[in-house]
């Protein structure tokens, strides 16, 4: 692309091209990809991670991996913590030619080193790079913004632009490709992007039949940006919950065996992101509980903080149907604007008030 200012005014015809992009990106790729999908163990974001691993579990995707950058337990971030099927070092070694799809979400730190080093290899191997809501500061990092269009969390919006003044930020996308590397926008982007991966990899049946069963009817592009930002009213929300300290509460999600990877994540981080509470999930028994996906979820057995209030998983019920009804949980228990600033942080365009 010719470099350019950054700019807020979206492209003619951007949503459909988007995906047509990222559709034709896939379509000269493998179709039993090698899929990594990365973690930070000291603080991954629960959505980012979790949701496209689950959904191209559920898709029956090539060989997906979830890929730590040491051994050990991951964090999810603001909830959960599990266990990565491998580590970088174990990853390069059993797929010496590298991935062909990287995954990465937000991280804690977005400048660990062996992170970056490692996107390097994976993208001058050819590797599609695709960095999920504020997994595009991560790309950033690593130089992989230069030249390029981009979307990306609301909030990392001006410090994206201020990183990579070649670059050029794109409006009203939910999801972009442009010259081997995708960016979103917010949390919420995860499912529609990896709904689009699905059928970039397996075809446009697979993924209805998998969006159907998450309760998705339309993973395009389509996106509105304007709404997202914080005002007055926000930010007070958020300072008086902060300031509220003794009124924040431990909510206790019970997991066992087969619980939905998907629902489990937009359920947790949604109820970790009122500013007034913070989502656990419980089990009593096996150190580890097996997730539908395979991947393995670390609950908390050992409550130090007795919660106040469980919330069960609907089992029958889609991702989709579970999340929006703890948002409107949220909107019952802490009121309408604490529901709103949840799909603020989100950016889930169908949350705001």
């Amino acid at each position: 692309m010719t470099a350019g200012a950054a700019a807020d005014s979206p492209e003619v015809d951007a949503v459909p091209q988007a995906r047509q992009d990222l559709l034709a990106a896939l379509a000269n790729r493998p179709k039993d990809p090698v899929v990594a999908v990365m973690a930070l163990n000291d603080g991954t974001e629960t959505t980012d991670f979790l949701v496209p691993y689950g959904v191209l579990k559920r898709a029956g995707i090539g060989q997906v991996e979830a890929v730590a950058v040491e051994a050990g337990d991951v964090t999810l971030m603001p909830a959960l913590r599990i266990v990565p099927d491998t580590t970088l070092t174990a990853f390069d070694a059993r797929y010496p030619r590298g991935a062909d799809v990287v995954i990465v979400p937000a991280m804690h730190v977005d400048n660990d080193p062996r992170v970056l080093q490692w996107l390097q290899r994976q993208a001058a191997n050819g590797a599609l790079i695709v960095g999920i809501c504020s997994g595009a500061k991560v790309l950033s990092q690593a130089g992989l913004l230069r030249e390029k269009r981009f979307a990306g969390h609301w909030y990392d919006r001006d410090d994206l632009r201020k990183d990579n003044p070649t670059a050029r930020y794109v409006s009203d996308v939910r999801y972009l490709y442009d010259d081997g590397i995708v960016t979103t926008t917010g949390v919420s982007a995860s499912l529609p992007l990896s709904l689009a991966l699905v059928e970039g990899i397996a075809g446009e049946k697979r993924a209805a039949d998998v969006a159907r069963s998450l309760g998705v009817t339309d993973w395009s592009a389509r996106h509105a940006s304007a709404g997202f930002r914080l005002d007055a009213s926000r930010l007070w929300t958020i300072a008086s919950h902060w300031l509220a300290f003794w009124r924040h509460e431990t909510l206790a999600i019970p997991v066992s065996d087969g619980v939905d990877d998907v629902s489990l994540a937009l359920v947790s981080d949604a109820w970790s992101r009122t500013w007034r509470s913070e989502a656990i999930a419980v089990h009593e028994g096996t150190r580890t509980v097996r997730m539908a996906s395979g991947l393995r979820l670390v609950p908390q057995m050992d409550i130090s903080v007795t919660p106040v209030r469980t919330i069960a998983l609907a089992s029958h019920t889609s991702a989709m149907a579970n999340f929006t009804a703890a948002l409107d949980a949220i909107g019952q228990r802490y009121g309408a604007s604490t529901r709103d600033l949840v799909a603020l942080s989100l950016e889930y365009p169908d949350g705001l008030r």
